[in-house]
């Protein structure tokens, strides 16, 4: 099943690991980059090598191109646990293969679009070798272009890496984070705009945020009885044109809807 949650865990904290990989996010990323004061980087490095070396699996959010920490996460980036690469203030196609390329492995790597620079290459991004899925890095972004968002101002953004990723035939992309923590009303209602929009997940910033969100990306009990009568009837009825369900026409395009959010439960 794709993944709909991602829960950063700061790399500098090797107590709280394990209470990650416990919330039931689907994917742990440990960040090196934000999270980490500068003169914790080198020991938030070691606690991510021990824990990786000792059986820990995770993605790795690492320093961005042009920092001192850059080559020295990309080395750490190889270990077998490493899941995934987290690649902020993603810019230059150029720069993710140079990292394909460093890592020694296929593994999938998620550009973070968190600059201007970044929203105008995104397609070039998006198609860039090794990448699976790219992540709105929305604080960074409106920090950048100096927005104030609280409804519709990212929605033009949003709708381009939503169009840039399925140019590009990957995943559905990965929406911010909501820093309202405690603010679960706020949280659902961003995980839900972000999933009309066409997001396929987001990320999570507390463990506390990840049943919620993942209850916003999993079809209702409604749209999955729905769905599943959509399906039978065309087993037994077979391809022939159009019909109907709750007096709703249904032909070929709604059938491949019905099917994608069957294969979403699964």
């Amino acid at each position: 099943m794709t993944p709909n949650t991602y829960l950063f865990v700061p790399a500098n904290r090797p107590e709280r690991f394990e209470k990650a990989v416990a919330s039931g996010a689907d994917v742990v990323i440990f960040d090196l980059e934000d999270a980490v004061a500068n003169e914790n980087k080198v020991g938030a490095r070691s606690n991510l090598r021990s824990y990786m070396e000792n059986g820990g699996r995770g993605h790795v959010r690492i320093n961005g191109v042009g920092t001192r920490e850059f080559e020295e996460d990309l080395v750490l980036g190889r270990l077998p646990g490493v899941d995934g690469i987290v690649l902020p203030k993603a810019e230059d196609a150029d720069v993710l293969r140079y990292v394909a390329k460093a890592i020694r492995a296929d593994k999938p790597i998620l550009p973070l679009i968190e600059t201007a620079k970044g929203i105008a290459n995104v397609q070039s991004i998006a198609c860039a070798q090794g990448v699976s899925r790219l992540v709105f890095g929305t604080v960074d972004f409106c920090l950048d272009l100096g927005i104030d968002e609280e409804e519709n101002e990212l929605l033009v953004h949003r709708s381009n890496i939503v169009l840039a990723s399925r140019l590009a035939n990957i995943l559905p992309p990965v929406d911010g984070v909501t820093i309202s923590v405690n603010d679960a009303d706020v949280l659902r209602k961003q995980a839900d705009r972000a999933r009309r929009l066409g997001f396929g997940a987001k990320l999570c910033i507390h463990p506390t945020q990840v049943s919620h969100i993942a209850a916003c990306f999993r079809p209702s009990a409604e749209v999955v009885d729905w769905a599943q009568r959509v399906l039978k009837h065309m087993e037994q009825h077979g391809t022939a044109g159009a019909f109907s369900i709750d007096g709703k026409m249904v032909d070929a395009p709604v059938v491949e809807l019905a099917k994608r959010l069957i294969g979403r439960i699964k």
